[in-house]
């Protein structure tokens, strides 16, 4: 990791990708901020040429979290630091059971936006992964993770039912509007993983923000989600599971297998058609259960063979992804997060797995 001293200046200069269209020729970073004035004085100054973006965002990943569930703080710091070295230096924490608040005081590792721990009905979810509860206490907990997290709390809104054998709506539609009014007096979003069809009609009228996977989205509730305002984040790496998981399944539930075969067969058709209604979509990796960090450039690879123009999967992870997240991208004073490229991103996105430069707080840190 370099750090520029006290009389040190970082000049990035090329094509600085400041926006879709604002595009500048250099930029300068001067003690940890972004600057587009030349510093006066004598400095000693470190010259990096390419394209430049903001530090990309996996909008849905969870730090301090495997398989089998919480982890602890050297694989948490190992699952940040992958993330980093692909150029991710901000992170949504869709859930996770782990305190990862000492990430916060580490200024080589990227910025995490939690929220909180997952909220799921009783045994309707991963294993030690969630508050598992019944309706009854979904306000008071949405409450406890709003307090907790970063403006941020995540449901669960369908898992399988094993009576059914299928997947199933969690939450009454009562019970969500409660909840959800809550976090939004806490002053919290809410998010919520959804996989199939049946509980996204009652989530979006009971006021949610966002939904993961959004897999189950239809030419009924495409509308709803456009009209509403509603953002998704389709993790569309992590949807390419689907087929293996119906698979292992397939023996015990095979109605949910079919199930999830369908959702991944449609996959790309359910985003494009997201993407034409005018849904806001984001890019997210799902990364921290089953899959590994450090995957951004491949959720936006799938997000352009979805049918998404490239320059809009980029600001799933860049300009609109930081705007949406309340963060600050390549701004005057805005602290230096930012990756350069040998070649313009927006010609070919496969570019953002190649990082040349990464730049975090102001220190070159890959």
């Amino acid at each position: 990791m370099s750090v520029l001293g006290d009389r040190g200046a970082l000049h990035v200069k090329g094509r600085v990708l400041v926006g879709p269209e604002d595009v500048r020729d250099e930029v300068w970073v001067l003690d940890g901020r972004i600057t587009y004035d030349r510093p006066a004085g004598p400095r000693e100054v470190t010259t990096v040429e390419g394209w430049a973006l903001p530090g990309l965002v996996d909008a849905h990943c969870h730090v301090g979290l495997d398989t089998h569930g919480p982890v602890d703080a050297e694989t948490a710091e190992k699952q940040a630091l992958t993330d980093r070295e692909a150029g991710t230096l901000l992170l949504r924490d869709a859930g996770s059971p782990s305190d990862t608040r000492w990430i916060d005081d580490r200024e080589d590792l990227p910025r995490v936006i939690r929220a909180g721990r997952h909220i799921a009905r009783t045994r309707r979810y991963i294993r030690n992964y969630a508050h598992e509860i019944e309706p009854g206490d979904l306000t008071a907990y949405v409450r406890r993770e709003a307090r907790r997290g970063d403006g941020w709390v995540k449901l669960v809104g369908d898992w399988i039912d094993r009576e059914a054998g299928d997947l199933t709506a969690c939450w009454p539609r009562g019970a969500l509007e409660e909840a959800i009014a809550a976090a939004h007096e806490e002053g919290a979003r809410v998010t919520a993983h959804c996989f199939a069809e049946d509980s996204l009609r009652d989530l979006v009228e009971a006021g949610i923000d966002c939904v993961e996977h959004a897999t189950g989205l239809t030419e009924d509730t495409i509308p709803l989600f456009a009209e509403r305002g509603v953002a998704i984040v389709p993790t569309l790496v992590n949807i390419a599971n689907f087929p293996a998981m119906a698979a292992g399944g397939e023996a015990r539930f095979p109605r949910w297998a079919a199930h999830m075969r369908r959702l991944h067969e449609r996959r790309h058709d359910t985003v494009r058609a997201a993407h034409d209604a005018g849904i806001r979509i984001f890019a997210g990796t799902d990364a921290g259960g089953s899959l590994a960090h450090g995957l951004i450039a491949d959720e936006v690879a799938e997000l352009v063979l979805a049918g998404l123009p490239p320059v809009e999967a980029l600001s799933a992870t860049t300009w609109g992804a930081r705007e949406w997240l309340g963060r600050d991208g390549l701004t005057e004073g805005a602290s230096a997060d930012l990756v350069v490229y040998a070649t313009d991103p927006r010609a070919d996105v496969r570019v953002l797995a190649a990082p040349r430069r990464i730049v975090l707080r102001g220190r070159v840190v890959g």
